[in-house]
């Protein structure tokens, strides 16, 4: 089922639609919170990009989540995970959803959380009219559940638990990529119609309070925090990270990432050598990956 074909949350009719299915692991619950881990799937192709927050990292969602912050390095179970700079995390974001052709977006709970959380973002650093360019909207499948499975009563209608009961398997929750990945597989179970999905579409423009118009929050200062720098930077020196962290060797002036790329149109597997370009982030068109970026 291809709802954007149908009719989009913005009435038009893109000549060719996909939907998106996007998670964000965060610092906390609240709207002020840092985004630590943005992942997206659509069919085979995924996007996982890892940032280290400006702000500390609650405990009850670091027990949840597994992530830490020491000495401004991100660790996911003790283990270091490479990241890029918000900014850099957002402009890749647009670049993965431009390749894929006006999405429409999916998530759990979207409306609610995610949204809020990702148009602030946005707007901090001058994105969403990019952002509203590259997508056709919404789908929020915590209501669109509600919806189909009516006679599930008061059971929970969190994400893993409706995995488990309607796809009979666990997944590791509350990583976003896992939960991406199991969120596609729930919603080609669900098969809804057009119409069905149709009911649980929104833009950033239609949610009840945008984020342009919350209170600003004091840490929306900081870009960094203080001695962070993206992981190829050291200052004054080029960094060295492993093979793990990279996906391949790395020399100073570039970066060699597994990563997919355009190939007549399609997106194929492939190995992307990123230059480094003024060490600022990408251009918010897309056309430039950012550094630390993984496209498959």
């Amino acid at each position: 089922m291809d709802l954007c074909s149908y009719s989009t949350v913005s009435g038009s009719r893109p000549d060719h639609c996909s939907l998106v299915f996007f998670d964000l692991e965060t610092t906390g619950l609240g709207r002020a919170c840092d985004i630590i881990q943005l992942s997206a799937v659509s069919g085979g192709h995924s996007l996982n990009l890892y940032t280290v927050p400006r702000c500390r990292v609650q405990r009850g969602a670091s027990a949840v989540t597994g992530f830490r912050v020491w000495r401004h390095r991100l660790y996911l179970h003790h283990r270091p995970v490479p990241t890029i700079t918000l900014p850099e995390a957002l402009t890749s974001f647009l670049a993965f959803l431009r390749m894929l052709g006006q999405p429409l977006l999916v998530g759990h709970n979207v409306r609610r959380f995610d949204c809020p959380v990702l148009a602030r973002a946005l707007d901090e650093f001058q994105l969403r009219a990019a952002f509203l360019r590259v997508t056709s909207g919404f789908l929020d499948t915590l209501p669109l559940a509600r919806d189909l499975l009516r006679g599930r009563g008061q059971q929970s209608y969190r994400q893993e638990s409706l995995v488990r009961d309607v796809l009979g398997v666990s997944y590791p929750a509350h990583d976003a990529l896992e939960d991406v990945r199991a969120l596609q597989r729930l919603y080609g179970a669900f098969q809804p119609t057009p119409e069905q999905a149709q009911r649980h579409t929104f833009t950033l423009a239609s949610m009840a309070a945008p984020a342009s118009k919350q209170p600003p929050v004091k840490t929306r200062a900081l870009c960094r925090q203080p001695g962070q720098h993206p992981l190829w930077e050291q200052p004054g020196k080029a960094a060295e990270p492993s093979p793990e962290s990279t996906g391949g060797a790395m020399g100073p002036s570039s970066v060699s990432l597994r990563a997919s790329r355009l190939s007549g149109g399609e997106m194929d597997e492939g190995l992307v050598v990123c230059q480094e370009s003024a060490r600022r982030p990408a251009a918010a068109d897309g056309h430039s990956l950012s550094h630390g970026t993984w496209f498959t």
